[in-house]
């Protein structure tokens, strides 16, 4: 039997998963929230097997909790459901340590499908969000410029510490500096790579080996 648990803001949605599972032969909802503000206590309580994730959900959003859930209980696995083919929210996703990426749309099979393929140990994209992340990794490197793009070492800091998943705070923490360091760091990184988000610059630097 396959314990999960639900986190989505919309109660409809967690009350439909929730009736799903129940129908679904070797599988059950051991618990639903609507946002992850008690995720650490509640994985700690339930042990599910498996994680369904929402990505947009108020006070603590999926991608926190995700990060929170591979601190505590890093054999837990986690799915992301979502209604956005968002690149940057995909590799957040992914880079916190989700092993399974779906669309919120996505037929009943491909939900239990992902369940059942995530829990025994592989890992689940639904086609769309899975030919986005190839398109990422077949883009050829982008010419570097001038040493790094003349990124600090504090730039370079800061931009592996967030593509290790780390939010502001996080790295502000690590590093021993303000949050409004950080963030300076962060504009200063946007300027020098010509990006406008995390996402993209986190994507430059991987593809040129930055960090």
């Amino acid at each position: 039997m396959i314990r999960l648990v639900i986190y989505d803001d919309n109660k409809a949605r967690r009350d439909s998963l929730e009736a799903l599972l129940h129908l679904t032969d070797n599988m059950e909802c051991a618990g639903s929230f609507p946002d992850c503000s008690t995720v650490v206590d509640d994985i700690g309580a339930l042990r599910p097997d498996v994680v369904l994730m929402d990505i947009e959900m108020p006070v603590v959003d999926g991608i926190s909790g995700v990060r929170l859930i591979k601190q505590h209980f890093p054999e837990t696995r986690i799915i992301m459901q979502t209604v956005f083919e968002n690149t940057d929210k995909i590799f957040a996703a992914l880079q916190a340590g989700a092993e399974g990426y779906i669309l919120k749309n996505a037929p009943i099979e491909a939900i239990t499908q992902s369940i059942e393929e995530v829990h025994q140990g592989g890992a689940y994209m639904t086609p769309s969000v899975a030919l986005r992340v190839i398109r990422f990794f077949n883009q050829p490197p982008l010419a570097i410029l001038n040493e790094d793009y003349k990124l600090t070492k504090k730039e370079k800091e800061v931009l592996t510490l967030l593509a290790d998943g780390n939010s502001y705070k996080m790295v502000a923490d690590k590093m021993g500096i303000s949050y409004y360091t950080v963030n300076t760091h962060v504009k200063r990184i946007y300027d020098k790579l010509q990006v406008h988000s995390i996402g993209e610059a986190v994507s430059l630097a991987l593809r040129n080996k930055i960090v």
